[in-house]
């Protein structure tokens, strides 16, 4: 038994192998983890270096370009050609518009005095039938008078006035010189007799009076 126990218990010399086997066993661990951590190391800063090389192979997307001068200009004046061909049609319809107003107010005035003067065409339709014929001349004449008012205030109404410058001085702007005679009552360059009235309407001459000029004594 004793024996037994003496071979079983190592040398020193056992010991020491064995002990220098396990300082050499955890070096070559030590050592392998360290070159693990450094390989470690190493693909991280490869793959940090990849990562900017790929970003800069991705083509950047490209940014809105912003227009140009020129194309401004373009858009501006096609925006002002479509404003003012706007304009024009708008305008283009208040003109066909607005004549078109006036010449309704133009037919409705003429249509107000056409059937006043349907009025005195009437009176003298009567006057002149061969049942009111009188015998009496004077009453015609009456009748014929009366019809002459009648008419003469529509023209007045009318806006029309009578231009009756007897022994006025002549002025070329209303009046048309027809001969000139001399007279010992009418000065020199005024109207001696008026050989056709003239008219206007509201200011505006519509037709001149004939007249007959003084060329003084």
């Amino acid at each position: 038994m004793a024996e037994d126990l003496n071979q079983q218990e190592p040398t020193a010399e056992e010991k020491a192998k064995f002990e220098n086997d396990v300082l050499k066993a955890a070096e070559d661990a030590m050592k392998m983890e360290a070159e693990a951590k450094k390989a470690d190391a190493s693909d991280a800063q490869a793959e940090a270096a990849e990562q900017p090389a790929e970003a800069a192979e991705k083509p950047a997307e490209p940014a809105e370009a912003a227009p140009s001068a020129e194309e401004v200009l373009k858009q501006q004046l096609a925006d002002a050609t479509d404003r003012n061909l706007r304009l024009m049609a708008e305008f283009d319809n208040y003109r066909r518009r607005t004549a078109k107003e006036q010449l309704e107010l133009i037919e409705t005035a003429n249509g107000k005095l056409l059937e006043k003067l349907s009025e005195v065409q009437d009176n003298f339709e009567r006057a002149f039938a061969s049942e009111n014929k009188a015998q009496d001349l004077e009453a015609f004449e009456k009748g014929m008078q009366m019809i002459y008012n009648q008419f003469a205030k529509i023209l007045t109404d009318a806006g029309l006035e009578q231009i009756d410058p007897t022994g006025a001085e002549f002025d070329p702007n209303c009046h048309e010189a027809l001969m000139q005679q001399p007279s010992e009552t009418v000065p020199e360059g005024h109207v001696v007799t008026v050989f056709q009235k003239g008219y206007k309407l509201k200011n505006k001459i519509l037709k001149t009076a004939k007249v007959i000029v003084s060329s003084g004594k």
